[in-house]
Order: C-alpha cells, then sequence, then structure tokens
C-alpha cells in the first residue's frame, strides 16, 4: 500500500509543483516547443524518481482516484500458481502472474520477453493461431500442465562506424522456442515481443479517429518518404471494424480490449471479453473445466481504468542549450515525420479527464514499414510483416531510473535510443542515415534531448 498511498499524495499536488501556482514553466532560451513540459496536459505530473510512471493522474476527482486506486489493486494481483479448481483462475498455462510483473512500475521490465505464432495468413485478416499452441508461447504452467516451451534469447554483435570514424556496435536477437511440448509447422512465424510503459494510454485512446486518418499518408502524396498508415481490424466485442492504436502492431483498438486480451493470453484469466481459455482444446493442457469468466466485469473495468489514468511525467530540462540543439536537430533529421510531438485528444465520455488535452507523445500511432532491419515477417490484420506502430517517446529519459535499463523496440535490442535510431530502415532509414553523419556534440545533444522527454 506504500505506493499507492505516496501515489495519491503525489498527485493531488502536482499541478501546483507543475507551475499552476503562478510559477513560470519554461525557462530562455526557449525550445522550439516551448508546452511540451506539460507532456500530458492536465494529466502531467512533475516527478523525475523511480516512481515517475505510477502516479495517478492529478486531475482525477476523489471518487475517480478511489476508482484508480482499486484498478491499482487489481493491476497488482498475483494469481496463485495452483492446480485447478483451487487456483482462482490462473493458466492453466500463462506467462505471468500479475500485470505488474510484465510492466514493473508501469513501465517495461527487463527480459519479460513474450513469442507471438501465427501461420501465414492473409493480408487484411487475424493472425491465424498455431495447432497446440494459438498465438503466443506461453512458457509456464499451474502444477500438473506442462507449459507449451521456452524463449531462449541469443545476441550477435553487429558492428558499425560512425561518418567521424568513431565505432559502435548493434546485437542482433537470435531467440529460440526450446523445450517445446508439442511440434511446431515448419512454416510458423515467431515474433519476439517486449513490454511497454502502461501511463499515459488513456490520452492516446482519446485521439480521434479522424485525427489519426489526417495524419496517415499510405500513398506518400507529400514525397516525403513517410507513408504511415491506421491498421483495420474487427473489434473481439462486436466484430465492428475499428482502428488498432495500441500493440506494438497498433493490433488493438482500445484499452479495455487491450488489458481482457492481456489478461486472457499472458495470464491465462478469462474474462467476458475473451471466455475461452488458450488451452482450449490442447492435449494435455485442456483442463476441461468450462470456466465462467474468472475476472469480473468489475475487476476489468478498474484495471482498465488504472491504465487510462496513470499520469505522464513532465519533460525535464527544456531550456537546456544542449536540449534545444538536440530537439532541432531531431527535427531536422524528419524524425517527426512519424514521432509528431504535439498531438490534441477529443471527447472521451468514459474518461473525461483525458478529454481535450494538447500533449506531447511522440508518435502518430500509425504503421510504418521499417525495412527488413526490424522485419519479423509476421503479420497482424492490415499490418504487415515490417510494418510497426510509431511508440510514444514520452518518458524515455527515466526508464534507466524506473526499471534499470534502457533496452527499447519490439524486442529490447537496442540497449540505448542511439541503438534504437541506428536500427531504424524502411522508411526510418534516412534519419538514420542523418544520425550516424553528425558530429559527436550533435549526437550527444540529440541524445540528450531525447532523454529530457
Amino acid at each position: 500500500m506504500v505506493r499507492t498511498w505516496w501515489g495519491r499524495v503525489v498527485g493531488l499536488g502536482a499541478l501546483c509543483a507543475l507551475g499552476a501556482c503562478g510559477e513560470p514553466l519554461v525557462a530562455t532560451p526557449e525550445p522550439l516547443e516551448p508546452g511540451r513540459r506539460l507532456a500530458g496536459g492536465a494529466t502531467t505530473v512533475d516527478d523525475g524518481t523511480s516512481h515517475g510512471f505510477s502516479i495517478p493522474a492529478p486531475n482525477l476527482d476523489p471518487d475517480r482516484l478511489d476508482f484508480h486506486l482499486d484498478g491499482d489493486l487489481a493491476f497488482e494481483q498475483v494469481f496463485v500458481r495452483a492446480p485447478a479448481p483451487v487456483n482462482p483462475g490462473l493458466g492453466p498455462v500463462f506467462n505471468a502472474q500479475a500485470c505488474d510483473q510484465c510492466h514493473d512500475r508501469d513501465g517495461r521490465t527487463r527480459d519479460a520477453f513474450l513469442m507471438r505464432l501465427s501461420l501465414p495468413t492473409e493480408p487484411g485478416a487475424a493472425p491465424t493461431p498455431v495447432p497446440a499452441y494459438g498465438i503466443q508461447l506461453q512458457d509456464q504452467s499451474v502444477f500438473g500442465t506442462p507449459p507449451e516451451g521456452r524463449i531462449d534469447m541469443n545476441w550477435t554483435e553487429v558492428p558499425g562506424v560512425y561518418a567521424d570514424g568513431t565505432p559502435y556496435s548493434l546485437r542482433r536477437p537470435d531467440p529460440v522456442m526450446v523445450d517445446a511440448y508439442a511440434g511446431l509447422p515448419a512454416e510458423v512465424r515467431t515474433s519476439v515481443r517486449m513490454p511497454r510503459p502502461v501511463f499515459g494510454l488513456g490520452l492516446l485512446e482519446a485521439i480521434s479517429d479522424a485525427t489519426l486518418l489526417g495524419l496517415a499518408d499510405a500513398a506518400d502524396a507529400d514525397g516525403d518518404g513517410i507513408s504511415g498508415r491506421v491498421n483495420r481490424l474487427r473489434s473481439a466485442i462486436d466484430g465492428a471494424e475499428v482502428i488498432g492504436r495500441f500493440g506494438w502492431k497498433a493490433n488493438q483498438p482500445s484499452l479495455l480490449e487491450q488489458t481482457a486480451a492481456a489478461y486472457r493470453e499472458d495470464m491465462g484469466v478469462t474474462n467476458s471479453i475473451f471466455p475461452a481459455e488458450t488451452s482450449s482444446g490442447q492435449l494435455g493442457q485442456d483442463d476441461s473445466l468450462g470456466d465462467d469468466p474468472e475476472l469480473s466485469d468489475e475487476e476489468l473495468a478498474a484495471a482498465t481504468f488504472y491504465v487510462q489514468t496513470l499520469a505522464v511525467p513532465a519533460a525535464r530540462r527544456i531550456e537546456d542549450a544542449e536540449v534545444v540543439t538536440g530537439e532541432r536537430l531531431f527535427r531536422d533529421a524528419g524524425c517527426t515525420g512519424c514521432h509528431v510531438p504535439r498531438l490534441e485528444t477529443g471527447t472521451f465520455s468514459d474518461v473525461p479527464e483525458v478529454s481535450r488535452q494538447v500533449i506531447y507523445p511522440y508518435t502518430d500511432l500509425l504503421l510504418h514499414d521499417m525495412g527488413p532491419e526490424l522485419a519479423d515477417g509476421r503479420s497482424d490484420w492490415d499490418a504487415t510483416g515490417s510494418e510497426w506502430r510509431t511508440p510514444p517517446l514520452w518518458g524515455i529519459g527515466l526508464s534507466r531510473l524506473v526499471n534499470g535499463h534502457t533496452d527499447l523496440l519490439h524486442d529490447g535490442r537496442a540497449r540505448s535510443p542511439e541503438e534504437a535510431i541506428l536500427w531504424h530502415g524502411g522508411e526510418g532509414a534516412s534519419s538514420r542515415d542523418f544520425f550516424r553523419n553528425l558530429s559527436a556534440l550533435e549526437r550527444d545533444a540529440l541524445i540528450a534531448f531525447l532523454e529530457s522527454l
């Protein structure tokens, strides 16, 4: 309870700390985006500590804050690893026993890898499940049930050289599935995924479809080499065609569906949206109990509201000369073509706290072709095997403090923002090459800018 109590106290006082009591927010010289310190609009908190991702939005009223804290408890609930029916919901196969085992302190837990699986799938369709496995490898299980296998991550160093002669080294992942409990088809597609931070997600959900469609440029009509597009999919709730905005491939349309899917796929906890176990029909794993939903709608709603109303940490050092220089270089490199700095949220009646906010997430939530350098060869609805959703950059400078590492990209291959830039290909290749041709001081400035977010 220490963390949630602390979050309640700090959250209620955060707006005054951010300047709502009359203090100036930005010193001179002003950066190119002087308002960007308030990265999450009225949901921003001025906290640069290891708790920076875990604070309630400061504009929650007392009743809504209580609901947020109920969701915090749901997010931290540990499901017991015991045989069914003693086990209250977990498994029979799973990857984690609680949400925060993958999202430590609401960030990204190191080495909490997942492996997505599918068979070759027609474009525009949901991933085709693999017999005996489904669409995700579950590497843990309740007592008496075999896990599906586990991931062995191997890495190969890939040397490179900047234009000024400075050497660097990247690491290429070679994930291998070992101890498989059943045979795998030769044509199986695999993709390793790393957890994403969960703060600020309600703001991203509140961005209108019209805004996303306005940012999209599938045919690259403006000729800038960037052709972002939305992912279109079918809602698991009512089957309607919707636009995806969450997940590495933008394959989830809402936080309710994202949260419900995570409970079922990651923990084997069924719910009213996904009522069937992931192991249903799998030999040696299906417990044949025909469980009712193991998570109530109330618990699901609370956990969803929790991630919808986590505050966004304020940007830091925005008046620093090196950071200002780095921001200009970030723009000159063309990075803002995908990592759009400033967006406005629409009206979101379910969570009015995130409505009508000017925010600085540095994303367009669109799919971009990142070339063979980052391709996994696995399609997901309209997303091809080389397309990825632009990840938000807010909070990236606090990652080491919050989670003890700076591993980035979908499979964690980049050990720093610098390495993440150097892995860009496809639509990001020109920005990567711009960065590689900068001087050491200019590269340091650009990275300093990213670390201010």
